[in-house]
């Protein structure tokens, strides 16, 4: 019987080059010291070979730990959404750790943008292999991921994306899709003549492109459709309960909404004002699967929830940047998550 061959290795190229083991490997990592004619020709044996680094081995025998840094807003007593990502995080921090990855945990108050640079200085002053952001803040989180970039850094991009950025990937929703496609749930609503009431919610609005890509996604359906709807909008920059009721009664003195759109999680407080003044027939649509989201939509005081998988896109942009680090494989530049819309009847049946 014929012995069967052994797979090409390392040595049996640094053989064929006429080189050490190390030139081979420096090639193999693309670091320098290596002359342009050298690298050619082990290029070209390794083409000839076809040989095919087993990547996962020659990370367990590196004595290197790979440092992962995330960079995502905390959670608050105004919306829990975030532990969703940071439950994604940690699950894939789990199943990457014994392979000598390791991912730290960053946060910011998505309330205040001094915090997002205070955090982001830290971790450009730690030699971390990659980072994992929630751009929140789109100017400060464009100069963060410019160092980034200068530094050679690779980073994920969840939950809203920045223009031109070179990413290794973004995960998360199309938000201006996103806002077209709540318009549309809303036209079904609508009576002739109609009003809609928006509801932006954050302290740091201007800064926060995440949701005024959601309205302008909203708007756009209802200009392209020309429907003859009326949209009032307000921007609420103070999160406390207090500061909620006290602009939404102000404006249900002055008009009548048929439908209520909240641009990000924290349609819980309109539902609870509504609950309070007993209010009923307006429709109220919002984002995001939570606690105290689905307590409202069981009472049928919220309509319908608009999902993304939060927790799938932070499980998703960790083992993206382990894929790109440590197996060097190629990254699908965009991942859009699914837009799901939650009733009372299905929300049983969802799961971040």
């Amino acid at each position: 019987m014929k012995k069967q061959e052994s797979p090409v290795g390392v040595k049996e190229i640094a053989r064929r080059a006429n080189v050490s083991i190390g030139t081979v490997d420096r090639v193999l990592n693309n670091r320098t010291g290596v002359s342009a004619s050298t690298k050619e020709k082990i290029l070209e044996i390794i083409k000839e070979l076809d040989y095919q680094p087993n990547v996962i081995a020659r990370r367990l025998a590196s004595k290197k730990v790979l440092r992962i840094a995330s960079l995502i807003p905390s959670s608050s007593r105004e919306t829990g959404y975030w532990e969703a990502p940071l439950n994604g995080i940690k699950q894939a921090a789990d199943e990457i750790r014994a392979f000598g990855v390791v991912v730290d945990h960053y946060f910011f108050n998505q309330n205040d943008k001094k915090t997002f640079t205070k955090k982001a200085k830290e971790i450009l002053r730690t030699d971390y292999d990659g980072v994992l952001l929630a751009p929140m803040f789109e100017q400060e989180a464009q100069a963060f991921v410019a160092k980034c970039a200068e530094k050679q850094i690779p980073y994920v991009l969840i939950n809203s994306d920045l223009k031109d950025s070179d990413r290794v990937c973004y995960i998360g929703p199309d938000l201006h899709k996103s806002g077209y496609l709540a318009a549309h749930l809303t036209k079904y609503l609508l009576p002739p003549q109609s009003a809609v009431l928006i509801v932006n919610i954050s302290r740091e609005m201007d800064q926060h492109h995440h949701l005024l890509v959601k309205e302008e996604g909203f708007r756009a359906y209802f200009k392209n459709h020309h429907a003859d709807v009326n949209i009032v909008k307000t921007d609420i920059r103070e999160p406390d309960y207090e500061s909620i009721q006290a602009e939404l009664k102000k404006l249900f003195r002055k008009h009548q909404f048929d439908v209520v759109f909240v641009s990000n999680s924290r349609v819980f407080t309109v539902a609870r004002y509504f609950e309070e003044q007993k209010i009923s027939g307006i429709k109220l649509i919002g984002y995001d699967f939570l606690p105290e989201n689905i307590a409202y939509l069981q009472k049928n005081v919220i309509d319908f929830l608009i999902c993304q998988k939060p927790q799938e896109q932070g499980y998703k942009g960790i083992t993206s940047l382990y894929q790109h680090l440590v197996l060097q494989t190629a990254i699908e530049k965009e991942q859009f998550m699914p837009i799901d819309i939650i009733t009372a009847e299905n929300y049983q049946y969802y799961r971040n």
